[in-house]
C-alpha cells in the first residue's frame, strides 16, 4: 500500500475505525449505494486494483450500514485480468490499517451440487486452490507461511448462518474451488473438482482469503450461485449469463448481510 493512501482515505472518509470489510461480487453493487458514507474511486487511490470486469463498480465506500462502520469494495481485480494473484493486497492492507478485524467476501459461482441450484447461496466452509497460484509468492518474510486451518472463520460463519435463519434464507455450507479463468471450466475439469470435494467453482475469493489471513483478518465468504457447472446442465455458461442470474441470489445475500450487521451492534 502506498504510504499516502491511508491519509487520503481518512481525509475523505474520516479517521473513525472501520469494523468490517465487504468485497462485493456480481449483482451486489447496489449494496455499496446503501452505505451512508463516502465513495472513493479506485483510480484515486495509488496502487489500488485495476478491477475492470463489467458488472463491478470500482469504488471504495466507507461509512455506516445497519449501524456498523464498514469499508465496502465495490469491485475486485481478478487474477485473469493481469495475471497477478496478489492484486487485492493493497486494498486489504488498507482495510487492516483502517482498523478492521474481519472481511466478508462475496462472489458469483457455479454449483456442483444439484441441491444448490442457481439463485441460491452457499457459505464457504473451506476452499480448494485448484489454480495452484498463491498471492504470497515472493513475500520475503516468514509471515508467508500462513496456516489455513479454519481460514473461513467458524464464529463468522455461525453469525452468518444465524442471520440467514432469522431471514428465512437457506445458507448451506460447501467447499469453493478457485479456477484461474477467464475461460470457463471444461466438463472434465468439473468432474475432477467434484472428485476432489468441491461444491462450487469460481474465479476469485481464494487469493483474498489467503491475503486476509496473512494480514491477521478473520474471513468469511458467501457465493451466489449463478449457474450449474459445465456438463451438469444444458444451460449455456457465459459472463452475460452470470451477470443476468447474479441478482437472484444477491437479493437474498443482501438480506443476510444486513441481518448479520444488525447483530454486531
Amino acid at each position: 500500500m502506498a504510504p499516502d493512501v491511508l491519509s487520503l482515505v481518512q481525509a475523505r472518509a474520516g479517521a473513525a475505525p472501520v469494523r468490517l470489510g465487504l468485497i462485493l461480487g456480481s449483482g451486489l453493487g447496489h449494496l455499496a449505494q446503501a452505505v451512508d458514507g463516502v465513495a472513493i474511486p479506485y483510480e484515486d487511490l495509488p496502487g489500488f486494483p485495476h478491477a475492470s470486469v463489467s458488472g463491478h463498480n470500482p469504488n471504495l465506500v466507507i461509512g455506516t450500514l445497519e449501524g456498523v462502520r464498514v469499508a465496502v469494495f465495490g469491485a475486485r481485480e481478478h487474477y485473469y485480468e493481469k495475471g497477478n494473484p496478489a492484486a487485492m493486497r493493497p486494498a486489504l492492507t488498507l482495510l487492516k490499517a483502517l482498523g478492521a478485524e474481519a472481511l466478508i467476501a462475496t462472489n458469483a459461482a457455479g454449483s456442483l451440487r444439484a441441491d444448490i441450484p442457481p439463485g441460491n447461496l452457499m457459505l464457504l466452509n473451506d476452499h480448494i486452490n485448484f489454480s495452484g497460484l498463491n498471492p504470497l509468492i515472493g513475500e520475503p518474510t516468514d509471515a508467508r507461511f500462513v496456516p489455513m486451518t479454519d481460514a473461513h472463520d467458524p464464529d463468522l460463519r455461525n453469525g452468518l448462518k444465524a442471520a440467514a435463519a432469522a431471514e428465512g434464507v437457506a445458507l448451506p455450507e460447501g467447499v469453493y474451488t478457485w479456477y484461474s479463468g477467464p475461460s470457463f471450466e471444461t466438463p472434465a475439469e468439473i468432474r475432477a473438482i467434484r472428485i476432489l470435494g468441491g461444491d462450487a467453482v469460481g474465479m476469485s475469493t481464494v487469493p483474498e482469503v489467503i491475503l486476509a489471513r496473512f494480514l491477521g483478518l478473520k474471513v468469511a465468504a458467501i457465493s451466489t450461485i449463478t449457474n450449474m457447472a459445465a456438463g451438469m446442465s444444458d444451460e449455456q455458461i457465459s459472463h452475460e449469463h452470470t451477470k443476468a442470474m447474479a441478482p437472484l441470489g444477491a437479493a437474498k445475500l443482501e438480506r443476510v448481510l444486513r441481518a448479520f450487521l444488525r447483530g454486531l451492534k
